[in-house]
C-alpha cells in the first residue's frame, strides 16, 4: 500500500466516512454501533476530521475536537474516534493518523491532547503509548459491552 495522504476531511468524504465508521465498528474500540444518519452534523462537522487516503481511497480518519465547550478547557483537545480500514491495517496509518492529530492539535494551540480508550483495546492503548501518550485515569467497568463489564481508560499527552 501506497504511503497515506492525510488532509482535513471535506463535506464530499461524507459518505466514504460513514461507509468506513459502519464496516470498522466493533465493541473492541466503541461502546455504541455508529449513527444511521448523516456522518457529519452540527457537533461533528469536517473540519474536526484528518483523513487517510491511500490509492485514492478513504483508508482512515481520526477525529480531533474540543472535550468541553468551556473556556478553562480551550487548551486541551481531544481524540474522539480513529478508524482504519482492515484492509490497512498494520501498515502504520493509525500512527500517521495519531502524529497528524497531534500536530495539528499543536498548530491550533493546544496545550494537551487527551483520548479516552477502552481497556480490552490492547493495540490501540499500545499504539497511543509508543506515541507518548500516558494512563491518566481509569474507570473500572466502565461499560458492559457483549455480557462483560470494560474500563474506560483516559489517556493524553502533553504537547
Amino acid at each position: 500500500m501506497p504511503e497515506p495522504y492525510i488532509r482535513v476531511a471535506v463535506a464530499d468524504d461524507e459518505e466514504g466516512l460513514a461507509l468506513l465508521d459502519r464496516a470498522t465498528w466493533s465493541t473492541l474500540h466503541a461502546v455504541s454501533p455508529p449513527p444511521e444518519g448523516p456522518f457529519f452534523d452540527e457537533r461533528h462537522v469536517p473540519g474536526d476530521y484528518l483523513v487517510a487516503e491511500s490509492g485514492g481511497r478513504i483508508v482512515g480518519y481520526v477525529r480531533l475536537a474540543r472535550p468541553t465547550p468551556l473556556a478553562s478547557n480551550a487548551h486541551v483537545l481531544q481524540i474522539q474516534g480513529l478508524a482504519v480500514a482492515d484492509e490497512a491495517r498494520g501498515q502504520g496509518i493509525g500512527r500517521a493518523l495519531i502524529r497528524a492529530a497531534v500536530a495539528q492539535a499543536r498548530g491550533r494551540g493546544a496545550r494537551r491532547l487527551s483520548l479516552r480508550v477502552l481497556g480490552h483495546n490492547a493495540p490501540a492503548r499500545a499504539l497511543y503509548a509508543s506515541e507518548g501518550f500516558a494512563v491518566e485515569g481509569v474507570q473500572p467497568g466502565e461499560f458492559l459491552l457483549d455480557g462483560r463489564y470494560v474500563d474506560d481508560v483516559l489517556m493524553g499527552r502533553t504537547l
